[in-house]
């Protein structure tokens, strides 16, 4: 969920209609002036918001079709955030059956809009903000409570690069050997994955999906409804290396230092050794990097949204820095050359 400003429902909109229909019901109680209501963000997803004015200031409602998406689950992973203590969009009004939700309204400032990729000194207050919510969101971890981030999930998503990225997009049909290439490094990547302590993960947990609050309360967390219990280091790669945002080196590994030193004094189970946690980051990272990329594709040729495509450049130059950091992946980083077409020349001096 984002506050970018998009065009109104289409004429015959049916789901429009029964929105509106069902604010006017519960409008007395909330002071909702149902006439206001205008698209609010864009989503990536067949989710879309509106922003409508009360007596008080302003609500959010979310239309969800349930054959779609499930509103249940942003409702239950909002309590437990809540009960976190993190600052999230509270429910005032839901039904579930046709898949509305009436919320409070977060404002219009995301991190993204704010943060700035050339000057990491100004978002650093931003971004301990960040690291300090999303350790109070680790801590109330629990086991059983939301679904297991497992090899098979895992795996699923790693399948949407060489479905829709390799094959769609780049119109390409892998070979005998890239694909056993592509399997094994898909096997060391699932491997380190699992191998991780498990606490609760947003799956989103990027400056798009965080809010610039008031003090004591920043961020808002938006768009956590795909919430699982998975790998410690997975909202940390979000963190840090955004889909819409860059940063250098240096800045990643300075935050990343600075959450592993909270997350060890909060009692989080993260390495003893920050070597070892920042190669979790990375390959956690790689592994999240690849989906996006069969995401984005999927996301243009199916549901019809282009322009995530622009962003697959940074996601190509992620997976390209990881995997020429790690002898292992090698044969990952000739592929993705192959996949792109790139002409790697080999010189020698004497």
């Amino acid at each position: 969920m984002t506050v970018v400003e998009t065009t109104t429902g289409e004429p015959g909109d049916a789901r429009l209609v029964a929105l509106r229909h069902w604010l006017s019901v519960v409008a007395s109680r909330h002071g909702l002036v149902v006439d206001s209501l205008v698209p609010a963000s864009a989503d990536a997803s067949f989710r879309r918001y509106f922003r409508v004015d009360t007596t008080r200031g302003s609500a959010i409602v979310m239309d969800a079709p349930p054959d779609r998406e499930d509103s249940a689950a942003f409702v239950r992973v909002a309590r437990l955030m809540a009960d976190a203590g993190l600052h999230v969009p509270q429910v005032l009004e839901q039904d579930l059956a046709q898949g509305f939700l009436l919320l409070t309204d977060l404002g219009t400032r995301t991190y993204l809009s704010v943060l700035d990729g050339a000057d990491p000194r100004s978002a650093a207050p931003l971004m301990s903000d960040a690291i300090d919510a999303l350790i109070r969101w680790q801590a109330a971890s629990a086991p059983d409570v939301l679904p297991p981030y497992d090899e098979a999930l895992l795996r699923r998503e790693l399948a949407l690069f060489p479905d829709w990225y390799v094959a769609r997009h780049r119109g390409l049909a892998l070979d005998d050997r890239q694909r056993r290439v592509l399997a094994e490094a898909f096997d060391a990547i699932v491997a380190n994955n699992l191998g991780e302590a498990r606490v609760f993960v947003h799956r989103d947990y990027m400056p798009r999906n965080l809010m610039v609050g008031e003090a004591g309360r920043n961020p808002g967390v938006l768009d956590f409804q795909d919430a699982v219990h998975g790998p410690i280091s997975y909202d940390v790669a979000s963190l840090f290396r955004d889909a819409f945002l860059s940063w250098d080196e240096e800045s990643l590994l300075d935050w990343t230092v600075r959450y592993w030193e909270r997350a060890k004094k909060a009692g989080l189970p993260v390495p003893a050794d920050f070597g070892q946690f920042y190669r979790d980051v990375e390959w956690m990272g790689l592994q999240r990097h690849l989906k996006v990329l069969g995401i984005f594709a999927r996301i243009n040729y199916r549901d019809g949204k282009p322009h995530y495509l622009a962003d697959t450049p940074r996601f190509v130059g992620y997976v390209r820095a990881t995997a020429d950091r790690y002898r292992a992946l090698g044969p990952l980083l000739k592929l993705l050359d192959e996949i792109e077409g790139r002409t790697v020349e080999v010189g020698y001096t004497f």
